[in-house]
């Protein structure tokens, strides 16, 4: 019989008067990955936390075990604790840059665990870290070990935390959403890094996330927690064979799905409960479809199925056991115009490397470098690639916070980066933008009312106050918000609702076209969705064009009825969705996809290799030829011309050229 690595029994944990973890119990068998599954707040992290005993002051922990080795760590000293953590158990935060010391190198901070935990002297912990930062796969790994963390990339930089968290030898890991702020490409590295050192060494690895992809990759068995307690355990195939808890339904059902473009993905109404309340039924009673009155008067045991399958819910005690969850069948859909209401031509944004009186003109970073792009009257069009690929700078330029360096911005055919101050500040009400994080978009100081109206009245929209006022109800109710919240504070939203506020802010000035930068990328799936659906929502009512930029393809193409690919500067290939994501061309847009979780296939083999390329250094010719597997001769002498593979499909590739003219030719 195989002795759990990590086992947790009847942990409870209070976060004040919050019961942040109630009762969770669970194992990690060694070499084997255990995902613990759940949205913001459901008590994941503080899990961990708990079990590294590095809870802040306010938190403590009422009950439970936690053995580990054949050790209770809850009954350690603080001195036993510092040698487990760091060397068996080793942990990587979600956030590297927070994580990691500024003011210290990679290598100070990897050496400091080597002699902390492994007893090596200066020489030797120096070789080992150089060691250990070159088997995570960062390049040059000797001469990284003096620069400091703002000097990586946002990959790098949690390479190295891996590296600090293999340091110690350790035979647990635990990874507290590991990519949750990378790209698709990076996140493919990272995962695939892991799977492989853990293969290597015999870990046991808790693997923390929201990401029902990343799990489908990973993990051997899955426990989905919902406010503060375990809901399901079950191994993997189980789980997304037949997921059993109608929490787990829910995520599941809103999960983008290109099939079903004209059905709206699920949403979970309500909110989590709050954790200082006395719950007496099902904690998701409330939100669930399948509720009837037992749950509202009974906490739920746990129910026994085959195969190790086991879930929390009233429903499996009877014969109403649920398949699925019901989705309205069709969404309203906006219906794209032959007319073109934003046409940007040779956009290009530059900024000096150094500024002041001796900066060079010519030493520039062309972070937008000869954009073409058009938004039909209606239509969505999706911008994505990587970070620093110079998506949002585009977005910037298009709404006029970012002065362009060349090129021209027509909107309904007026050319706004010709225009004066005055001229563009009557036109400033038809484009609007909704940031990525709401929270830092919306000033804290003013209530909701004022955030909305401020925009009303500077851009001349409407004067009359009783009006605005009438105005600003009705749009609380098409963002799915109550006229209450008028009279709030940003800080007393959730996220999701503060991204609602934020997408009210940009209809109150009635615009045609809205540039969304990653406005859901911050959110859970379930929150995700609400948003999606409001945005098709609001658009079919509106009439609104829509410039969605994203690094997730699947949102993409749910949402979007044209894909741009963008990569250092420059758009490599555009399409239709359809085009996009069944018959790609480009490498790079290849490389996209193979790189998004998925919950069917296995990981992909072709992780498209490094980072992006910095945009203040391109090499010459196509600018992916240093990561292209298709890389050939005339790749470094010049910069593919685009090429028409169809009414809507084009795309910048030598080898996709070559490719045309040999099927040409047959």
């Amino acid at each position: 019989m195989i002795v759990p690595l990590l086992r947790i029994d009847g942990l409870h944990t209070r976060l004040g008067e919050l019961r942040v973890v109630d009762g969770v119990s669970f194992s990690v068998m060694p070499h084997q990955t255990f995902a613990l599954l759940g949205e913001s707040g459901s008590g994941k992290s503080m899990t961990a936390l708990s079990i590294m005993r590095l809870l802040p002051e306010v938190a403590r922990i009422q009950a439970g075990r936690i053995d580990f080795n054949g050790r209770d760590l809850l009954k350690l000293p603080e001195s036993a604790m510092r040698d487990v953590r760091g060397g068996e158990i080793g942990m990587i935060f979600q956030e590297p840059m927070t994580s990691l010391n500024p003011v210290l190198s990679i290598g100070e901070q990897v050496i400091e665990t080597l002699t902390r935990h492994r007893r090596l002297h200066k020489r030797g912990a120096r070789e080992e870290a150089a060691t250990l930062l070159q088997a995570v796969g960062l390049p040059d790994a000797a001469k990284r070990l003096n620069v400091y963390p703002f000097q990586l990339s946002g990959g790098m930089k949690q390479r190295v935390m891996i590296a600090m968290s293999l340091a110690g030898n350790p035979s647990l890991l635990i990874a507290d959403e590991p990519t949750t702020a990378l790209d698709v490409t990076i996140q493919a590295q990272v995962l695939a890094l892991l799977r492989r050192i853990q293969q290597q060494r015999g870990m046991g690895m808790l693997l923390i996330t929201h990401d029902l992809g990343v799990v489908a990759e990973m993990a051997d068995q899955v426990g989905v927690m919902y406010a503060g307690e375990l809901v399901e355990i079950a191994p993997r195939a189980a789980f997304f064979d037949h997921p059993q808890h109608p929490y787990s339904l829910k995520l599941f059902a809103a999960l983008p799905d290109r099939t079903q473009r004209d059905a709206r993905l699920a949403n979970i109404v309500g909110n989590v409960p709050a954790l200082d309340s006395e719950f007496i039924g099902c904690r998701f009673a409330e939100r669930c479809e399948f509720a009837f009155s037992r749950c509202r008067e009974e906490s739920p045991g746990w129910t026994t199925l085959a195969d190790g399958h086991a879930a929390r819910c009233h429903l499996l005690e009877t014969a109403a056991v649920p398949k699925s969850v019901s989705v309205a069948q069709t969404i309203q859909l906006a219906v794209a115009s032959d007319k073109v209401l934003l046409q940007v031509t040779d956009l290009a944004v530059h900024f000096p490397l150094h500024s002041g009186l001796w900066a060079n003109r010519r030493n520039v970073i062309k972070a937008v470098d000869g954009v073409n792009l058009h938004i039909y009257q209606g239509e969505t069009l999706a911008l994505v690639g990587e970070s620093g690929c110079g998506k949002t700078t585009v977005g910037k330029a298009i709404v006029q916070l970012q002065p362009a360096t060349a090129g021209r911005i027509l909107l309904d055919g007026v050319d706004l980066s010709a225009l004066g101050k005055r001229q563009l500040h009557q036109q400033r009400a038809y484009v609007q933008m909704i940031f990525q994080d709401p929270f830092s978009s919306l000033n804290p100081h003013l209530r909701v009312i004022d955030l909305l109206e401020e925009g009303m009245i500077a851009l001349g929209v409407e004067q009359n106050a009783g009006r605005r006022s009438q105005i600003l109800v009705g749009l609380m109710d098409q963002v799915g918000l109550p006229s209450r919240a008028l009279q709030r504070y940003p800080h007393e939203f959730s996220g999701g609702q503060r991204q609602r506020i934020a997408i009210a802010r940009a209809l109150a000035v009635q615009p045609k076209l809205i540039v969304c930068d990653e406005p859901t990328s911050a959110l859970d799936v379930s929150v995700q969705a609400q948003i999606i659906n409001l945005l098709k929502d609001l658009q079919a009512e509106f009439n609104l064009s829509l410039l969605f930029i994203t690094h997730n393809l699947p949102v993409a193409d749910y949402l979007a009825q044209r894909i741009a690919v963008m990569y250092l500067g420059r758009i490599v290939e555009t399409g239709s969705s359809e085009e996009i994501i069944t018959r790609p061309r480009h490498p790079y847009t290849q490389a996209l996809l193979a790189a998004v979780p998925s919950l069917t296939r296995p990981a992909a083999a072709n992780i498209v290799n490094g980072d992006i390329i910095s945009a203040a250094h391109p090499p010459d010719g196509c600018h992916f030829r240093m990561r292209c597997p298709l890389a050939m001769p005339i790749c470094t002498e010049r910069y593919p011309d685009e090429m028409q593979l169809s009414g809507t499909h084009s795309v910048r590739c030598h080898a996709v050229a070559q490719a045309e003219r040999v099927a040409g030719l047959n």
